[in-house]
């Protein structure tokens, strides 16, 4: 398996919880921050940003200002990772369905280099629980696509194979909305994106939305097909709460 890092984004205000530190809240008897955390107990090194506490194992860091959104808590994360990590999964910390197999998958779609071959295209090899589409920015899911980066040019991998090469990939629901904190992204690509961020914004990113950060990057757009509830399912209310205790016993 690729070696990767994990980003575990814990920062959130858990307004439809009435204010509670959603994270900490337990599915099954156990935290939703410490399974998303196993669900990359193989990563290197795993960063939980947000309050706190603690966790052996984890490093904790915090977005400045303290609650000021996804995009100051990827940058407090990605400044903890050394230049040579060649993927870091960016998930939200309330995602008590998330498994092993689901990040795994996206990271074999991550490195995929023949997805623009019209024939491959959307078809699973088998043994893999998703299909993969191919998106640069905001576009749709359904059809594969060449992606081009900010300056027009396309990126490709392998020279003379005219292979994309992907800056991330995300799961998408059946409605065609990327789940963006539950994918993996080439650091690189990342922090060029959050460069160019900070320039558009007047050097503050606080209270910036994550689709702002990842627009411009190309993206691969995974349907997940694999037995039992999908691995991005949130909990944002105590309804969420129930329906995830059920899947879990």
């Amino acid at each position: 398996m690729t070696a990767y890092a994990a980003v575990v984004l814990a920062g959130g205000a858990g307004r439809r919880m009435g204010g509670r530190d959603k994270p900490v809240l337990a599915v099954g008897g156990v935290p939703m921050r410490e399974r998303v955390l196993t669900a990359v107990a193989d990563a290197s090194p795993r960063i939980l940003v947000g309050p706190g506490p603690a966790i052996a194992g984890v490093r904790l860091t915090r977005e400045v200002p303290a609650g000021g959104g996804p995009v100051a808590a990827v940058a407090a994360g990605l400044a903890l990772l050394d230049t040579e990590v060649p993927a870091v999964a960016l998930l939200a910390a309330d995602l008590p369905l998330l498994t092993r197999p689901a990040v795994g998958d996206l990271l074999s779609r991550l490195h995929r280099i023949d997805v623009d071959r019209p024939d491959d295209a959307g078809t699973p090899s088998t043994g893999t629980p998703s299909t993969g589409t191919l998106s640069p920015g905001p576009l749709s899911i359904g059809t594969p696509r060449t992606g081009t980066s900010d300056l027009g040019t396309p990126r490709t991998g392998t020279p003379g194979t005219g292979a994309a090469v992907f800056d991330g990939a995300c799961y998408v629901d059946r409605s065609g909305q990327r789940q963006t904190l539950c994918g993996v992204w080439r650091p690189g690509a990342l922090r060029a994106a959050l460069d160019r961020l900070t320039v558009r914004r007047g050097g503050d990113v606080a209270g910036a939305p994550l689709r702002e950060l990842l627009a411009d990057l190309m993206v691969c757009e995974v349907t997940w097909h694999g037995d039992g509830p999908e691995p991005w399912f949130d909990c944002d209310t105590e309804h969420d709460l129930r329906r995830a205790e059920e899947w879990t016993r």
